[in-house]
């Protein structure tokens, strides 16, 4: 009987290939995604301090009152980029590395981080 792949197992193998590559430094932190079904979180994470710098979410009071409606489309992931290269900005920091936490570069994670890039943030 052939089965089905296991689509969260194979998301978080790549998660993990990609994490052999990426490193979230002082200097240039690591801009996690992580994409729910219903929710998109952005953190900005030094790994060698192992701190969460910056975070935002469809779930943030000031991500919802900004949202026109369901939080778990393109115009959603735009505003938390958005919000998330702000925060950035204040506490200077302007260049990250990109972890798109094994999903494809496509939809609303694409949609995050081409806002995150408008609004300032390079990567």
């Amino acid at each position: 009987m052939i089965q089905r792949p296991n689509r969260k197992e194979a998301r978080v193998r790549r998660h993990i290939r990609l994490r052999k590559k990426i490193q979230g430094t002082a200097e240039r932190p690591r801009l996690s995604v992580f994409r729910s079904l219903h929710h998109i979180y952005a953190q900005i994470i030094d790994d060698t301090a192992g701190r969460t710098l910056i975070s935002a979410s469809t779930l943030d009071p000031e991500v919802k009152a900004a949202l026109p409606g369901a939080t778990n489309n393109k115009e959603s992931a735009k505003i938390v980029g958005k919000i998330v290269a702000e925060r950035a900005k204040a506490k200077g920091i302007t260049k990250v590395v990109f972890d798109r936490g094994g999903q494809i570069y496509h939809g609303r994670v694409a949609a995050l981080a081409e806002a995150a890039r408008e609004n300032g943030l390079e990567f």
